[in-house]
This record gives C-alpha cells, structure tokens and sequence, in this order.
C-alpha cells in the first residue's frame, strides 16, 4: 500500500521536462543540426535537454527518449535491440537523424538505440505525428533528431568518469571557440559486462538469475567537428564520427511454448555493431529574405552475428549456427532554401537524395548487393493571418528506385536479379494555429504521410519460412493531432495533446501463401493488407513549487486497433504509462526522486503479455567547486523483476557513482 501511495504522489503533480533547463542548455545546440519547421517548439513535451541527460542519467538515447510522454521503450529480446514507439509508430516509421542526418540501418530501417551514447549530446528533439516534410521521406509516425554541442568559448572541458553496477563510463568533450573558428572533439565509453536480475526471479532452464548471463555490452564512439563562421550571415561545418558496440543476447528465459524459442533457445553474440560518419553542414543568408542550408553525408554500418550451438558460445556446427556479415553504406544530401514573401507569409523548400547499399553474406557464402536510390521534394508555406491565426500547409513527392537485388540460392550456390520495382508516394499536410498569446497556444494538425518498404520488407525468405515481395507498395497514415502549449501559469508549464492515427496498407506477414513441396511447410509473405487506427492523449506538467523545489509529470494513453483482425494484437506499447518527479536543492546538494509506471503490454500478436510495473530511482549530486560535481543514485529501488518484452528480464536493483567535470575558460 505505501508503495502505490508513493507511485501516486509522485505521478499528480509531476513532469520529466524543465522547460527552464532547456532554455540553459540552448546555447551550447548544435544549430546547423537543427531541422526548424514553422511550428516546432522546444517544450517539455517534445525536447530532452543536455541537463536532463545528465540529472536523471540517462547514458543512452532509448532510456533518455523515454523520459517523453508519447514514447514508449521497449526491447526486441531476441536481438537485444533498444527500440522505443512514438504515439504507437515504431522506428522504420519514425527515422532518427544526428544532427539532421539520417541514421538508420539501411537493411531494415531500424536502429538499435542503445549503441547511442549520449555524452556528445546537447538535446534530443523529437517532432510528433506527421513531421515536416523537410525532414524528406519515410516519417508517417514523426522524427527524432539527436543534436550534437557547439562550444561557446575560448575551451571548454567536460568529462564524466564513473562505475555502475556490472560496468563502468568514461567520456570526455573538449570544445574551442575563436573568432571566426570552433572546433568540437568527444571520446567516449559505457562498458557493461552484466546486469544483475532481481532478487525475485525466478530459475529457468536457461537463466540461473544473478548475472544475467550474455548480458554485456561495450560501446565507444569518439567523433569531431569543425565549424566556420566568417561572417554573421554564414556558418559551415564538417564532421566525422566513429563508434563501436560488442553486445550479448541473452537467452529466452520465457514460459509462452508457444514461442519458437521456448524449444529452440537463440545463443547470439554481436562481436561488431559500428558506424562511421563523415557530413558537411552548411547555412548562408543570401539577403534579407532567404536563406540556403545543405547537408552532405556518408555513412558506414558494420555488423557481425555469430549464432553459437549453446551457452557455451564457443562452437558453431549444429544446422542453426552460422555467422552472419553486413557491410552497407549510404550517401547522399539536401537542399533547403526558404524565401520571405511578405511580413506575414514564408516559403521553405527542400529536396533530398540518398542512396543505400546493402551486402549481407554468411560465412562460407558469396556476397549479395541490395541497392536503392530514393528521392523527395518537399515545399512548405506558412501564412500569418494576424496575431493569433496562423496556417502552414506543406505538400511532398517522394519516389524510392530499385538499383539492384541479387537473390542467392543456398542449394544451388546461383546468385541471381531480383526484378527491378519503383515506388512512389505523396506527402501532405496542414496545421492550423491559434495563438491566445506569446504563452499560450493550440495547434490543429492534419497530416497524409507514407513509408517506403524496406529492404528486409521486400527481400527477406526469414530463415527460409516465408517468400520475398520486391513489388511492395508504401504504407500510409492519415494523422490528426490537437496540441496545447501553456506557460501563462505563474511558475507552471503545461503540454498536452490528443492523436488519432488511422493507418492504411499496414506491411503485415501473411501466412499460407505459397506450399514448398520440398520442405513440406507453408511460407508466408510481407503484404499490404492491415489497416489500423491509434489514438490517444499525453499531458505533462512543470511546476516550480519554489526557487529550490521543483516537481512534474506526464502521463500518455494509447489504444492500438487492427482494423481488419481485432484478434491480432499490436505488441510493445503499454496502454498507459506515467513518469514523474521531485527535485530539492539546498546548499551543494540536489536530489531527485523519480518514478517511472507503465501498463501491461502485448509481447506476441496471438496475445502473450507482460505485467505491468512501478519503478523508483533516486540521486544525490554534490557540488563541490564551480567545475566539479560527485553523484550517485540507485535505480529500480524496490528491485522489482519486470519485463518489457516476456522471456526478457530486466535489470533488478542497481547502482552509480560518477565524477563529473566542468570547465570553461573565455
């Protein structure tokens, strides 16, 4: 009973974004990296800032998302890959960019959000529903665009060093700013060899509890950039970055027998999961009325699996082990440019191309080549009726060209062309905007977006249990979105919004497509045959109780409908979810308290769920000089053993401790 009277004080009166701190950290924003549509804004809804990352240590972008209201975390178990949902959409239907560039994996849109560290970062915005069309293709469910820092002074220092439970972190960013010169540098590391389970699991077949076994992790990055600005009207950037991840799977620890992997348990290891990148950024005032902004990239993603014969991952001769190779690559750039027409109406246009490369092999096999070439063009007007009436109508084609696709028969050893398949698609949208004034405000969106098959979409036999589908049309979305922003309150700040989703051509697998006589087995294939609607609301409150007191929460509600088989569920997405806390300051301390509750979800579309849980952290910072600080905390306080997805224990009661370092010198 105490521990639910807990959960509610904390989640009545509570938010997990300062708005105050976002505006401290804006200086230091990477602003070239920066995609500004019309009516985006920084709020505590929609932007997580340099501070928080640090306060509620948050030491990858899948756990600092899920500090947002319309996000939810979730783990793909059987790849230990770090995903989060926006309003309901995953991440092949809302892209993540750095610094505006896109990221993604070429070969199946995702990206595993835990092989992101956050040291380098200044913010994360994330732009809900249907994004601005400047972003390019590809983003029906919205956009989430990690923003790097840019230094304000003549040096600028700031480190971290500390130690976890099962692991440790390291990072260093070291920054200068001339004249007309400055120059970013990071290194960084978060190494973790396990992860306790909670005291309360209990031992399976395959988990013995304590150390979670094949629970390690080991990622680094280091990265630079260098900016000039020779005068006020323009700004130029080039940067490189290079990071490095090793991880475990661990194994399925489940009771669902339904599941495959109940019987036939996965022993995977991820020796390689690296990227490289090289962009150039640049703005340039042309004259008091329009502007040119270009992006270049080059993106690099290394991948190597090893499937072992069992726990002891050091063989690999059964039918099922093998070692698969990745070896993609991705190029390519925009253009925006936006023209003032009159005091009251601008025009902004972009066009974007980008070309993917896919290569795949297992060992012992020749290399097969996938490659796409996809194109957008994109124009956005918006028009100021007068002090509260706004309206920005935006319009997008965008067209996705099949290069190549080798197909490789493992019987007969043949490489042979998939055949050549197009695809294109219309994006649009409108947003109407009534200002009561310079604090308050609301926002009436109705967006048309789309999503382009993927390679794995159209490609991929699933370990020989289903048929490829080159000719698979887009998936769309008519999104509608209503959206308050309030900071009229004294010391209160408050976000809220209401979504209703209604999703059509829903790439799903259909079964019993096609008999193979040889296996004896039905395949399935990758269709366009769902339809789905989502819709909801998300709330969150700021309030600044006093100059050292403040409190908050946000809570989100979402339901999932498969419009066509309502007994086939949509899985990973709590129906409820609700964070919440307290920070005090007095002298040289600040504490924070924090709670984090979440609904039961679906794991598995025939109906495997998980329970519903409540965690509580807490942390302590001490200041003790102008540029140095000790924190510590405790997480999951009440050590309880939960999932996100079922089979997949996470982490029990755990600890930090770190040093962090501040220095800047005019």
């Amino acid at each position: 009973m105490q521990r639910k009277l807990l959960a509610a004080a904390l989640l009545m009166g509570l938010t997990t974004q300062l708005s105050a701190q976002i505006q401290k950290d804006s200086s230091r924003v990477f602003t070239l990296g920066e995609v500004v549509s019309y009516a985006h804004r920084s709020d505590s809804a929609s932007t997580v800032s340099m501070e928080q990352l640090r306060q509620f240590h948050r030491l990858n972008v899948s756990t600092a998302l899920n500090l947002l209201p319309g996000i939810s975390q979730s783990n793909v178990g059987p790849r230990n890959e770090s995903m989060i949902y926006l309003r309901g959409f995953d991440l092949r239907q809302t892209p993540v960019f750095i610094d505006g560039v896109p990221v993604y994996v070429p070969y199946d849109g995702y990206v595993d959000l835990a092989r992101f560290t956050t040291f380098n970062l200044s913010k994360i915005v994330v732009e809900k529903g249907g994004a601005s069309v400047l972003y390019g293709p590809n983003t029906m469910g919205g956009v989430i665009n990690l923003i790097s820092s840019k230094p304000v002074h003549g040096l600028e220092v700031n480190a971290s060093a500390g130690w976890l439970s099962g692991g440790h972190e390291e990072a260093i960013n070291i920054g200068s700013r001339m004249k007309k010169f400055y120059l970013q540098a990071d290194l960084s590391r978060y190494q973790r060899d396990y992860y306790n389970l909670s005291n309360d699991f209990k031992s399976t077949k395959t988990e013995d509890g304590g150390k979670r076994d094949n629970s390690y992790n080991n990622d680094w990055r280091y990265g630079f950039k260098l900016g000039y600005t020779p005068n006020e009207k323009n700004e130029l950037a080039i940067g490189f970055s290079h990071q490095e991840g090793t991880k475990g799977t661990p194994v399925y620890t489940g009771t669902d027998t339904l599941n495959s992997l109940y019987k036939s348990p996965r022993y995977w290891q991820w020796p390689k999961w690296n990227k490289e990148s090289i962009y150039f950024l640049s703005n340039s005032t042309l004259n008091t009325k329009s502007y040119l902004k270009s992006r270049l990239f080059f993106d690099r993603f290394i991948n190597v699996l090893k499937s072992f014969d069992d726990a002891t991952y050091t063989t690999q001769k059964k039918p099922y082990a093998f070692t698969s190779n990745y070896n993609d690559y991705t190029f390519g750039g925009n253009i925006e440019y936006g023209y003032t027409l009159s005091a009251a109406n601008s025009l902004k246009a972009a066009v974007h191309f980008k070309q993917d490369v896919h290569r795949e092999h297992n060992e012992g096999e020749p290399e097969r080549k996938v490659a796409d070439n996809t194109f957008s063009a994109g124009v956005t007007d918006r028009h100021e009726f007068d002090t509260h009436w706004s309206l920005e109508g935006g319009a997008a084609f965008n067209y996705r060209q099949s290069l190549s696709a080798q197909n490789y028969n493992s019987q007969t050893k043949a490489i042979t062309d998939f055949p050549s398949n197009n695809s294109a698609a219309l994006n649009a949208q409108l947003k109407l905007g009534y200002a009561f004034n310079n604090n308050r405000g609301l926002t009436l969106s109705v967006d048309r977006m789309t999503r382009f098959a993927t390679i794995k979409d159209r490609y991929s036999y699933k370990l020989g249990t289903a048929i490829p589908n080159p000719d698979l049309p887009p998936e769309n979305t008519l999104n509608f979105g209503l959206q308050y922003h309030d900071t009229q309150l004294h010391n209160i700040t408050l976000d809220g919004g209401l979504f209703y989703n209604r999703i059509q051509d829903v790439i799903q697998q259909v079964n019993n497509v096609v008999y193979d006589t040889t296996k004896k087995q039905w395949l399935s294939q990758s269709q366009n045959k769902g339809r789905a609607a989502f819709y909801g609301a998300e709330a969150a409150i700021t309030w600044h109780v006093t100059t050292d007191f403040t409190a908050g929460a946000n809570y989100t509600f979402i339901k999932r409908k498969n419009l066509d088989n309502p007994n086939l569920h949509f899985t990973d997405v709590p129906e409820h979810k609700a964070m919440g806390w307290l920070q005090y300051h007095i002298s040289r301390f600040d504490g924070l308290l924090s709670g984090e509750y979440n609904a039961d979800r679906y794991s598995t579309s025939y109906g495997t769920s998980v329970p519903g849980f409540f965690l509580l952290n807490a942390s302590v910072t001490v200041k003790v000089t102008n540029w140095l600080k000790v924190q510590g905390g405790v997480n999951n306080i009440f050590d309880k053993n939960y999932m996100l997805t079922e089979g997949y224990p996470e982490q029990g009661r755990n600890y930090f401790a770190r040093v962090l370092f501040n220095y800047s010198y005019f």
